[in-house]
């Protein structure tokens, strides 16, 4: 897609984002750092930004960096322990700790402590099978430059040092151990989304409007898109035009990439599952608890569903968070419509969405078995992880909606998929992203290949080049391979965003 080729109608914005959730506000700033005569038209139809899954209650509320997410490091069928998704995935959140640390040194974010804290990232098993798991990967991340200076062990009274609640009231007669890695970080992405859109609306050229929802797309033959934009306020609809549109609307993406009627939209369906958290009401008990501890997820569950104790910073307060309970429910969004899951179903996506039904009913029967859990099966899964847990101290909050992608397969007919795909036209104009897990930490690296997919020219220009280097100084390299390049890029990055 080219975005400098003089247009046959009038523009109204050369870029439109769809969202104002962290994909658009990384997109967008992204976009103004490389070419700052670049014209951004973002449309929201809530009333605020950052109110579905970038929320910090909503799910999005941690820097999730393979540290302890144990689903990234599977076990092969010979035993070994596979790292290459959390390499992948460790990395991808160093890039986008280098472009935060640029912003933050450029003036364009407000101070570090707004939006990012330290704190350290562990993974907790009990059981001789478990630990002897937790042994084996700790041995193979070593390997790699990205887990330099992850911690072990299997001493109670280490891990009680580390994580007090989680082991108070335990029984130490059974097997027990952890890995920890100090260098975790906690991120508040809701607060982060709506710092990088307040240096937006400060740039030249950027309209932002809430309110507004997108009722459909057409393209002519002048290759422009025309984007028909409801007020929600007036009822008044308008036809925005555009060059390039990029659909970053979480759950309510894949019902908008099907109207543009895009051949590379077919064939793709969605798998809403909600989620719920039980909040700490004790400022006592939360004050004892300063990690993010990660478990093992149960059998037949999504990987958002790791259950994890979990100390978050949100709104100037510490909260600890236990969760999340998975659920089902035919909304794409939190503040969507019970009929979202049914008006996404086409011709084209019926065939994948039976094959993949089909294929995971231990799913099925995983989020049944959630949906009709007591309180006092949610108290028993949180004193697996909090033995002392009291059910006073604790409050059921409704989490977000994520939505995974379910798209057809020649061999199989349809599969479920756990990660984030970028669906874009073959010439690049239109672009959305879809799935959920990691998400919002990877969201620059996204970003990064988004540009490269949809503006392959610009992007291999000299100067776009230079200034990705500089908004992300390993661009382009490999820090999985390269122990000194990941040692500079970190401590840069620590320094700056003032992580420990």
């Amino acid at each position: 897609m080219n975005l400098t080729t003089p247009a046959a109608q009038p523009l109204t914005a050369d870029v439109v984002l769809i969202g104002a959730g962290i994909m658009s506000a990384t997109l967008g700033v992204l976009l103004k750092e490389l070419d700052p005569s670049l014209t951004l038209a973002i449309y929201e139809r809530l009333d605020q930004v950052a109110a579905e899954s970038s929320d910090a209650w909503n799910n999005a509320g941690t820097g999730h960096s393979a540290f302890c997410e144990l689903n990234y490091t599977p076990q092969r069928p010979d035993g070994t322990i596979d790292i290459d998704k959390a390499d992948k995935i460790a990395e991808q959140f160093e890039l986008s700790k280098q472009f935060w640390a640029s912003l933050v040194a450029a003036g364009q974010l407000p101070a570090p402590e707004q939006f990012i804290h330290s704190i350290p990232h562990m993974s907790f098993v009990w059981g001789a099978d478990n630990v002897a798991y937790l042994r084996q990967r700790h041995a193979a991340l070593l390997r790699s430059p990205l887990f330099a200076g992850m911690e072990f062990s299997d001493d109670p009274a280490q891990i009680a040092a580390w994580t007090p609640l989680v082991m108070a009231g335990r029984d130490l007669a059974q097997p027990v151990a952890a890995t920890r890695m100090a260098i975790g970080t906690d991120v508040n992405f809701g607060a982060l989304t709506r710092a990088m859109f307040d240096y937006l609306r400060r740039r030249p050229g950027v309209e932002f409007a809430l309110g507004q929802e997108i009722e459909d797309f057409r393209r002519k033959d002048d290759g422009l898109w025309r984007v028909k934009v409801k007020d929600l306020a007036t009822g008044e609809s308008r036809i925005v035009r555009t060059r390039f549109v990029f659909i970053g609307a979480g759950g309510g993406s894949l019902p908008l990439l099907e109207k543009t009627g895009i051949p590379e939209a077919s064939g793709f369906g969605g798998f809403p599952v909600s989620g719920q958290w039980l909040k700490c009401l004790n400022r006592e008990v939360t004050a004892q608890h300063e990690a993010k501890v990660y478990g093992k997820a149960a059998v037949g569950s999504p990987p958002m569903s790791v259950p994890h104790l979990d100390t978050r910073q949100i709104n100037g307060r510490q909260e600890l968070l236990f969760g999340p309970y998975a659920g089902f429910s035919t909304k794409f969004l939190k503040q969507g419509s019970y009929a979202d899951l049914f008006r996404s179903i086409e011709l084209g996506n019926i065939r994948p969405l039976l094959y993949a039904g089909a294929r995971n009913l231990s799913l099925t029967r995983y989020l049944i078995g959630q949906v009709l859990q007591s309180p006092e099966d949610r108290l028993a899964a949180l004193r697996e992880y909090y033995p002392q847990a009291r059910p006073d101290d604790w409050q059921l909050a409704v989490a977000g909606q994520r939505v995974q992608v379910i798209k057809k397969d020649k061999k199989e007919g349809g599969v479920l998929e756990f990660g984030t795909e970028v669906v874009a036209a073959a010439d690049g104009s239109v672009a959305a992203l879809l799935g959920a897990s990691p998400g919002a930490s990877t969201a620059v690296s996204i970003m990064l290949s988004l540009v490269q997919q949809c503006f392959p020219e610009q992007a291999a220009s000299p100067a776009w080049q230079a200034t990705l280097r500089r908004l992300v100084p390993s661009f382009g390299q490999s820090l999985a391979q390269d122990a000194e390049l990941t040692r500079q890029v970190r401590a840069h990055s620590a320094a700056v965003l003032k992580l420990a």
